[in-house]
C-alpha cells in the first residue's frame, strides 16, 4: 500500500489535508485575495479546491444536454471546473479572479470579469444559469438570485449548489471540512453568508423561479478510498436533509 500511496503522491501532490497546514491568517474570511494565491491549486487533482470538483460533477448532472446554440451562464466560474460537463454548450463564466479566468478560458470558457450582483450581460440571454458554490460567497442574496434570473431566459433552467445557515453547516463546512479534513481551504467561508434557504427560495419565486431543493453529501465509501489515496474523485450524493449542503434547481416561468 505504501507504494501505491507514494506513486500516487507524486503524480497527484500530497493530501490536502497537509496543504490546509499553510493556511492564509493574514485573510480575513472569505477575502477574494484567497483565490489568487491559490491559484495553481485550481486544477490539482488532491489541490485545495478538490472538493469543487466533485461539486462540479454533481452539479452538472442536473443540467441538461445542450440543444445547437444553447447558452449556459456560469456566475461564480472559477478556473471553469464545470467546463468538461457542458461542452456542448456556449459558456460563459462569471468571475473577479483574473486568474481564475484566464484559466477557464484555457477549457473554452468564454470569461467574463464582473460580480455576480452586476453582470454585464443581457436580459434571458441564458438557457442555463448556473451558481455553484457562490451564493455562500456574497453579502447580498437578493441581489444576486435576482441577477441569475434576470440573465435567465423564460423557461430557462437555473441551478445551484451552495451552503446552509444552520448551525450544523457552520460546525460540519468549517469545523470539520476546513480545519480538520482540509477539504476547503482554511478562511474561504464566512459563516455569517452561508444561505437563508427559506429566503433563497422566495427570493426565486419571486423572480419567476420555482427553486427545489434538495440536501447533498459525498459518499463515505468514495471519501474514505479518496484519504487512503486510491482513488481521484468522490461521488457526491443525495441526503435527506438541506442543512448543510445542499442543491437547488428550478426552471423561469414562460
Amino acid at each position: 500500500m505504501t507504494g501505491t500511496r507514494e506513486s500516487f503522491e507524486a503524480t497527484h501532490g500530497p493530501p490536502v489535508c497537509q496543504w490546509a497546514a499553510t493556511a492564509q491568517n493574514d485573510l480575513e474570511p472569505n477575502d477574494p485575495e484567497l483565490y489568487e494565491r491559490l491559484a495553481a491549486e485550481w486544477w490539482r487533482p488532491s489541490g485545495a479546491f478538490v472538493m469543487l470538483h466533485w461539486l462540479a460533477a454533481a452539479r452538472a448532472a442536473l443540467v441538461p444536454p445542450a440543444v445547437p446554440g444553447a447558452v449556459l451562464v456560469d456566475l461564480g466560474c472559477g478556473a471553469g471546473l464545470l467546463a468538461p460537463h457542458v461542452r456542448r454548450y456556449r459558456h460563459i463564466g462569471v468571475d473577479l479572479s483574473h486568474e481564475a479566468l484566464r484559466q477557464a478560458a484555457e477549457r473554452g470558457v468564454l470569461p467574463v470579469r464582473a460580480d455576480v450582483l452586476a453582470v454585464p450581460l443581457p436580459d434571458g440571454c441564458a438557457d442555463v444559469v448556473v451558481a455553484g458554490e457562490i451564493l455562500e460567497h456574497v453579502p447580498d442574496l437578493p441581489a444576486a438570485v435576482a441577477e441569475a434570473c434576470r440573465v435567465l431566459r423564460p423557461g430557462g433552467l437555473l441551478v445551484l449548489d451552495t451552503l446552509a445557515d444552520t448551525a450544523l453547516c457552520r460546525l460540519v463546512a468549517v469545523g470539520v471540512a476546513e480545519r480538520v479534513l482540509g477539504l476547503a481551504p482554511r478562511g474561504v467561508h464566512d459563516p455569517a453568508l452561508f444561505v437563508d434557504r427559506a429566503l433563497l427560495v422566495r427570493e426565486c419565486a419571486r423572480h419567476g423561479v420555482r427553486l427545489v431543493l434538495r440536501g447533498i453529501r459525498p459518499s463515505l465509501p468514495d471519501l474514505l478510498t479518496w484519504f487512503a489515496r486510491r482513488s481521484r474523485s468522490v461521488r457526491m450524493v443525495p441526503t435527506a436533509s438541506t442543512a448543510v449542503l445542499f442543491q437547488g434547481a428550478g426552471r423561469k416561468k414562460g
